[in-house]
């Protein structure tokens, strides 16, 4: 399989569980204690990638405080999209979605879509810079964590459009438009980063590590101030348990 196909694969598999979440919360619904628990174990995941395999990789060609600058910088742009414009992930973000909230979709659908378009397209390019990075721990980590993520990411944007009284199959319809900018990602990462400087690339990646350790900290103090400790805290560390897992099995691979 060449490089292009591969990537192609990989960014139309998370969009299509983004949107199988949306079509599952919509055919049969799901309740937020079940909702709460994979959004914790996404959440572990994409710490995960970034302890084990974004920092490791960008360190054999970043200075510390080169890494450091870039890791601030994907955390600080989501910190700022989720001041100012809205909740930049809606499983991250879900214990906001509350009866008011949904009755005031309306008001703030646009912000939402902007806020979630930044994330998606986020999405999109990590799969790309995991990949192109030629490290096969990272491609494998980015992939299965982004992967995790993006179910209770369709499932929490279904949920909310469902209440804000969005018809079933118009719901499913806006989740495939509004993750559909996971695709846009792939497609920017595939023409921006096919050529750059394995500098400039991991550079890109520790950005997406920025901001994934921004999603997974919002997550996590989210659902740990709405809902119990254990089931946050023993699905959280599942999650990182499960990239940690993945590099001990890649790592033995004969």
């Amino acid at each position: 399989m060449d490089d292009h196909t591969a990537i192609f694969l990989r960014v139309l598999l998370a969009f299509g569980l983004a949107v199988a979440g949306g079509g599952i919360s919509a055919a049969v619904g799901v309740s937020h204690q079940r909702l709460c628990a994979l959004i914790s174990l996404a959440a572990g995941t994409l710490l995960g990638v970034t302890l084990f395999a974004i920092v490791p990789e960008c360190r054999e060609s970043m200075q510390w405080w080169e890494l450091l600058v870039a890791l601030a910088s994907g955390y600080v742009v989501f910190v700022l999209i989720s001041k100012y414009v809205y909740h930049v992930c809606p499983a991250c973000a879900a214990s906001h979605f509350d009866e008011t909230t949904t009755h005031r979709f309306s008001e703030i659908a646009g912000a939402l879509i902007i806020a979630l378009g930044v994330h998606s397209t986020m999405d999109g390019i990590a799969l790309v810079a995991g990949h192109e990075g030629h490290h096969h721990h990272t491609d494998m980590s980015m992939l299965l964590a982004i992967c995790v993520h993006k179910i209770p990411e369709g499932l929490a944007l279904g949920a909310l459009l469902l209440g804000a009284g969005y018809p079933r199959r118009r719901a499913v319809v806006w989740v495939a438009l509004v993750e559909s900018t996971t695709l846009l990602g792939g497609l920017v990462g595939w023409l921006a980063l096919s050529h750059v400087s394995g500098f400039w690339l991991n550079a890109v990646l520790a950005h997406a590590g920025g901001g994934f350790l921004f999603l997974a900290m919002h997550a996590v103090l989210g659902e740990l101030v709405k809902h119990g400790k254990a089931v946050v805290l023993a699905n959280f560390a599942g999650g990182v348990a499960l990239i940690a897992g993945l590099h001990w099995v890649v790592d033995h691979l004969p």
